[in-house]
């Protein structure tokens, strides 16, 4: 079966309905609930005044991932409802397009075959098209094997709200399964699935309860990935959700706790102008089933100032926290701690191998080479993916090289095996890659790019070996970040420059900065 990649979907959700029958109740509350959840629904009141309405539906219908027909009693007396359910069987064949039909106070067997009130409005069009046999044709058929597919059946009999609740459930329970998931992706994330499925089941989303689940391991061990994973799959099912990054580099900043509060709030609400300590927007989010990520927090105090306690929240809401510090979840009061471990041998030989052969497995006869490095990598996914772009189409004396100076170090740390990447970067680059770790950090890449330029150097060449090696990260709003291990090994490499401050580099760190400027001046 063909599977959809959401980055190559425009909608998730087009609805086929005729307009007079239920534009303004049933059809406007299926728009706007999956909306909420942020799904992209399309109904044909979206199209720019002067669009060719029957081109544009067929470009809609042909860029979403599911299609929902909500039959009617007058459905079939509108030629364009009938030639849009032909186009969408039409994806249904060619690209195994998902199809739900919604049969809204009529009964199915009357849409197969045209009879009952259903069937007099059909019976109004085939009159206007009687030479046109063909067409005729098409519908009927398509009439016949969308009734034949599983949906719902609406009687009058419960309120409508139930019936868009079951119908928006089952849209994203077909997201999840049929279109978000990846499918023999190389880039797919290795070691992931099961231990998002280990996190779910610990979260009990079903559960009445408010829970706070913690991730904790390592720098580097895949916390985030494990979060954002998880996150992305179940964020869905909650009215409001919110990941907040990197707590400890924002509460750093001056004012960055009080950012973090009004990200919160604003991403919660889906609104920019909430403003935090207003009584009304936390009895608003009293009121929601919320999900919330707290990414690398550091320190109790954090999580004080940013959410307070969790009395406030709604049962049924979650949290998840990311951190190093075992402590930060005791003092919070978390009582689920999933423990992250290291990755399997052959989960990690085949995350080393994407990024050191671009496929799953060794090339031949580097076998026993690829062994090797699993040992001083111990697991880590951020060394192995680093380690293995450092050593990509090298030859294998460079292989060998690398190796041996791992060997030499008795006991080598993570960030030993991170500083061979970096030992492998020209002046120029090693230079971009301390810049960015002291000051450039979750700023746009365009500032830095500005800096670099003025200061003589021709970044571009530069920040793409840095993108290619794994060491730098620029986001789709064009931010630039590096994992937290990797400006740790940054920073140090700075500070070991020189016992006295004055005589490194480069100071970011605010005490530092004032010892210099007050005494060295």
């Amino acid at each position: 079966m063909a599977s959809f990649s959401r980055n190559k979907k425009k909608y998730d959700v087009f609805v086929s309905f005729r307009g007079e029958d239920t534009r303004d109740n049933f059809t406007s509350h299926l728009y706007s609930a999956p909306s909420r959840q942020n799904i992209q629904t399309f109904i044909d009141d979206q199209l720019n005044r002067g669009d060719e309405i029957s081109e544009s539906l067929v470009n809609a219908i042909n860029a979403s991932a599911i299609s929902v027909i909500i039959f009617t009693e007058d459905y079939a007396s509108s030629r364009w409802c009938l030639d849009e359910l032909a186009e969408i069987l039409e994806c249904k064949k060619e690209y195994a397009q998902i199809v739900l039909p919604v049969f809204y106070r009529v009964d199915p067997s009357d849409v197969r075959n045209q009879t009952g009130s259903f069937g007099d409005s059909f019976s109004k069009l085939e009159e206007r098209f009687e030479q046109n046999s063909e067409k005729l044709h098409t519908w009927r058929k398509g009439l016949r094997e969308a009734a034949g597919l599983s949906g719902f059946h609406y009687r009058s009999i419960r309120p409508e709200s139930e019936l868009v609740n079951e119908v928006v459930n089952h849209i994203l329970k077909r997201l999840m399964e049929e279109v978000f998931r990846p499918r023999d992706n190389k880039s797919q994330l290795v070691g992931v699935e099961s231990r998002v499925e280990e996190i779910e089941s610990l979260l009990s989303v079903e559960s009445k309860d408010v829970y706070a689940l913690g991730i904790w391991g390592i720098g580097g061990i895949g916390k985030t990935t494990i979060a954002r994973a998880t996150f992305e799959k179940i964020s869905r099912y909650f009215e409001g959700s919110c990941f907040l990054v990197n707590v400890r580099g924002e509460s750093q900043r001056t004012g960055g706790l009080a950012c973090l509060r009004q990200k919160l709030l604003s991403n919660l609400l889906k609104d920019e102008n909430a403003i935090p300590g207003i009584d009304l927007n936390f009895r608003r989010l009293n009121r929601m089933k919320v999900l919330i990520v707290f990414y690398h927090v550091t320190c109790f105090s954090q999580l004080e100032s940013i959410i307070g306690s969790l009395d406030w929240l709604m049962p049924v809401s979650r949290i998840i926290i990311t951190t190093r510090n075992k402590q930060v979840l005791r003092n919070w009061g978390v009582r689920k701690i999933y423990e992250m471990e290291a990755l399997e041998y052959h989960h990690a030989l085949e995350l080393f191998s994407r990024h050191a052969f671009k496929q799953n497995h060794p090339e031949v006869g580097y076998e026993e080479l690829s062994s090797k490095p699993m040992k001083y990598a111990q697991g880590v996914p951020l060394a192995l993916k680093v380690f293995g772009c450092f050593l990509y189409e090298r030859e294998k004396e460079v292989w060998e090289s690398a190796i041996n100076k791992l060997q030499r170090i008795l006991h080598p740390s993570i960030l030993e095996v991170l500083k061979i990447s970096y030992d492998g970067l020209d002046n120029k680059e090693k230079n971009i890659f301390l810049d960015v770790a002291c000051f450039f950090q979750g700023e746009d890449v365009n500032l830095l790019m500005k800096f670099l330029n003025a200061s003589g150097f021709y970044p571009e060449i530069g920040k793409s070996v840095l993108v290619d090696k794994s060491l730098i990260v620029i986001s789709n709003n064009n931010k630039i970040t590096m994992h937290d291990l990797l400006q740790e090994l940054g920073r140090d490499i700075v500070s070991k420059e020189s016992n006295d401050p004055g005589n490194c580099s480069r100071l970011w760190h605010h005490e530092d900065i004032y010892e210099v400027l007050t005494y060295n001046t």
